[in-house]
């Protein structure tokens, strides 16, 4: 079922109707938020290291007159916006942002705002969302000041989305997705053009876990394999054979895949070594695959060794199920995004694939339905590639004020008629 057919078998819906004014609004903060975002992109900081980040945004929600409060790790941080007409015992809708970078060098030399940090760099996009929820919170901010703001909203800032297990954990543990009714994210997508986003019903991440395999036996000389544990054959026929044994056990639909990132072992050429190792992830499309593969790993891992009279250990670090898009949620997004940008047919929304990615915005989806949508930044007519995890990665920097409208025009009550979306680019 593809995502037109399942919103609106879902639900029907008045298409979103946000309060005048907003586009004014939220281009009177373009500038400062896109400044923001270069900051960021300037000083990239990896998962649960994000102290500059986060004193940066407390600092400046604590100006726009809000309270943040700071997750127990000392990064991150969550504010909530609660309107004096909001209904007594009314559920928060929320809005989440990643804020950690990536271990990689940014490759761009042509830029202002490159990264200043070596092995460090904001590749997927995780500067742009912060700047997205951070221009949110000023926006209902204000409009919670002038009365248009009539439900409790929570901003997340979220740290270590890039490592497992992942930083949604420590926000749910400190309560964030206490009260909450619905909550929204965008993803940054460098296939999707400025002005667009790309929506899913269902699964649109896959579900993504860690393993490092480690093979042990007592060594020796290379001359003599026969009196000894061939460690470099073992973990060579493990590397191998394993994907393939794996996919052979589970049903082909779920789209399961064992790759691998890392192999050692040994440092002469004349010694058989005492350990080995192996390190890759597992990815599903399907939660029944994601279940099943850490016992079926076990087992196959134990024939392979017995056959090469290896020891053999696994640590399987679980990481992320696939985020599942809720069809209300979907259905509001798109409304809200034809409604705000679409004029005279313009398509402003698209059909998206699910990804092998992984995305732990996932864990907060089984506190509350939502969705994640993708966020286009790629120029019209720009044919270079600027790849998620790639050092050129980059974005162009009108998604940002997009983003924030798309967002807050989620929160506002509506006040203009369906159709009356103007286009921004």
């Amino acid at each position: 079922m593809n995502r037109r057919e399942s919103a609106q078998s879902a639900v029907t819906l008045t298409a979103a109707r946000p309060a005048a004014g907003l586009r004014d609004r939220v281009s009177g903060l373009e500038p400062e938020l896109i400044a923001f975002r270069r900051d960021l992109h300037r000083h990239p900081e990896l998962g649960r290291q994000e102290f500059r980040t986060t004193g940066l945004l407390r600092d400046r929600l604590v100006a726009a007159g809000l309270a943040p409060r700071v997750l127990p790790g000392g990064t991150g941080m969550l504010v909530d916006i609660v309107p004096e007409s909001a209904p007594r015992g009314a559920g928060f809708l929320a809005f989440r942002a990643d804020i950690d970078a990536l271990p990689i060098d940014d490759a761009k030399t042509d830029v202002p705002y490159r990264s200043t940090v070596p092995g460090r760099a904001h590749a997927c996009g995780h500067d742009v969302h912060t700047s997205v929820v951070l221009g949110t919170a000023l926006v209902l901010a204000e409009a919670a000041r002038t009365g248009e703001l009539r439900r409790p909203v929570r901003l997340v800032f979220q740290p270590a989305e890039e490592v497992m297990p992942g930083g949604a954990l420590d926000v749910i543990a400190a309560g964030g997705m206490d009260g909450v009714e619905r909550i929204f994210a965008v993803h940054c997508d460098p296939k999707v053009e400025v002005g667009r986003v790309g929506l899913r019903v269902g699964a649109i991440t896959s579900a993504c876990d860690r393993l490092v395999l480690s093979l042990d036996g007592p060594g020796g000389h290379t001359a003599r394999p026969h009196l000894t544990t061939d460690l470099v054959t073992a973990i060579a026929r493990m590397a191998a054979d394993l994907p393939t044994l794996l996919a052979r056990r589970m049903d082909p639909r779920w789209g399961v895949s064992l790759v691998w990132g890392r192999i050692a072992a040994g440092s002469a050429p004349n010694v058989i070594p005492q350990h080995a190792e192996l390190e890759g992830t597992v990815r599903c499309l399907e939660l029944a695959g994601w279940r099943d593969a850490p016992e079926l790993l076990h087992e196959l891992i134990a024939k392979l060794a017995e056959t090469y009279r290896a020891k053999w250990t696994l640590d399987y670090h679980r990481g992320v199920p696939p985020v599942v898009n809720e069809a209300v949620s979907v259905a509001l997004l798109e409304e809200a995004m034809t409604a705000r940008f679409g004029r005279s047919g313009r398509q402003v929304v698209e059909d998206t694939e699910q990804s092998l990615g992984g995305e732990d915005f996932s864990w907060y989806l089984e506190h509350a339905p939502g969705a994640l949508a993708r966020l286009g930044v790629r120029t019209p007519g720009d044919t270079a590639v600027r790849d998620l995890h790639q050092g050129r990665f980059d974005v162009d920097e009108r998604a940002i004020a997009i983003g924030v409208e798309l967002f807050a025009a989620l929160a506002l009550d509506p006040d203009t008629e369906p159709g009356e979306g103007s286009e921004v680019l």
